[in-house]
């Protein structure tokens, strides 16, 4: 086949050109954007089977597009601005009827709003921590049990997440939902916390192939002294340096056989109802009573290639025994079955769909 691998490249900066309204001085503003090794490792996955096109998801993707006509797109993209943006490559795809890896632009844009994703979720009785959303401190309600996690609504990769967005008291509460509102110029959501181990979970692949990856747990411990036990924007891309990893990850976690089918079966549910395609990272957090509720969906997920890189989704397939190589091809496959392409039925004895052992934690 011939893919059009579509991406967002860290350090390019068309956002700040495009509105004088954007926060352009946020130091994580290109947080969720792919660095030049993670797009030249996955365009090296690709051309191991495939033609390989690269096209920037910059303001003139949709010309680029329209003119190479791939068979299919891996679509990488993050997105320039709004609570669209991850939308926005797959909706120009949708338009000019280009076949595409991942979920469809109604479900990148219902789960990058936290908000809605947990409103569905609830709505569907998955389990996920109680919460609501503010406009301003004014609507700051009390009837939500301390301690509270603090976030903007339509933020990834913990931005707008620091240590300081776990809070205690009600002043603490209040000087953290006016930094979102100033900050990002967006609801803040605000849940209560739940105490419990946390998890990381890959899912990958589509109903009947659908496929569970060793699960990965988060050890708080290993922060430096004294900092929340949070997976927060420090822990992510401050502290976690690949010169010196944390040793912050467990994979596979260490699950009875109850817990596992419970984070397994949750998982499953929330991928179906929220209409995710190909693969998706769920976030996962055990109540007071061990209970596992979900946190949010990413169904865009980060792909670092190196193991040092501490990369969730990368870490859980090689704990199943792919390569980063399977890995990036095993979404190819997943799509192509999807959606009935030749290539998808030429691979799909691939050791991803014939393996049971994936499923394994």
């Amino acid at each position: 086949m011939h893919i059009a691998l579509a991406f967002n490249l860290k350090g390019d900066s068309p956002v700040v050109a495009i509105s004088d309204e954007t926060p352009a001085a946020k130091d994580d503003l290109y947080a969720e954007w792919d660095d030049i090794h993670t797009i030249e490792a996955v365009k090296s996955a690709l051309a191991r089977k495939h033609r390989v096109s690269l096209v920037e998801a910059d303001l003139d993707a949709f010309e680029t597009l329209r003119k190479l006509k791939p068979d299919l797109v891996f679509n990488m993209t993050e997105g320039l601005l709004g609570a669209s943006r991850e939308a926005q490559i797959p909706a120009i795809l949708d338009m000019l009827g280009l076949a595409y890896t991942g979920s469809d632009p109604v479900t990148l844009g219902i789960c990058l709003d936290k908000r809605r994703t947990k409103e569905i979720l609830a709505y569907h009785d998955i389990a996920t921590p109680r919460f609501v959303t503010v406009t301003s401190v004014d609507q700051i309600p009390s009837r939500l049990r301390y301690p509270q996690m603090v976030k903007p609504i339509l933020e990834g990769s913990s931005k707008g997440v620091p240590d300081a967005s776990l809070v205690h008291d009600r002043r603490a509460l209040v000087r953290q939902v006016r930094k979102v509102l100033e900050i990002y110029r967006q609801p803040a959501l605000i849940e209560e916390f739940l105490p419990g181990r946390e998890f990381t979970v890959a899912v990958l692949g589509n109903e009947a192939q659908l496929r569970i990856l060793p699960v990965v747990e988060i050890n708080f411990d290993a922060l430096p002294e004294g900092v929340n036990p949070i997976y927060s924007y420090e822990a992510k891309w401050i502290w976690d340096r690949e010169e010196e990893p944390l040793q912050i990850f467990t994979c596979p976690a260490l699950l009875d056989a109850s817990l596992q089918a419970g984070i397994e079966n949750l998982c499953r549910r929330a991928f179906t109802v929220l209409g995710c395609r190909d693969w998706c990272r769920i976030d996962v957090r055990l109540d007071g009573r061990g209970a596992p509720h979900i946190i949010e969906l990413n169904p865009l997920p980060g792909i670092l290639p190196r193991p040092e890189q501490n990369s969730c989704f990368p870490k859980a397939a090689r704990a199943a025994g792919l390569s980063y190589d399977d890995l990036i091809l095993a979404v190819v496959d997943a799509a192509a079955i999807r959606l009935n392409l030749r290539e998808g039925r030429q691979h799909e004895s691939s050791c991803l769909f014939q393996s049971r052992s994936v499923s394994a934690g």
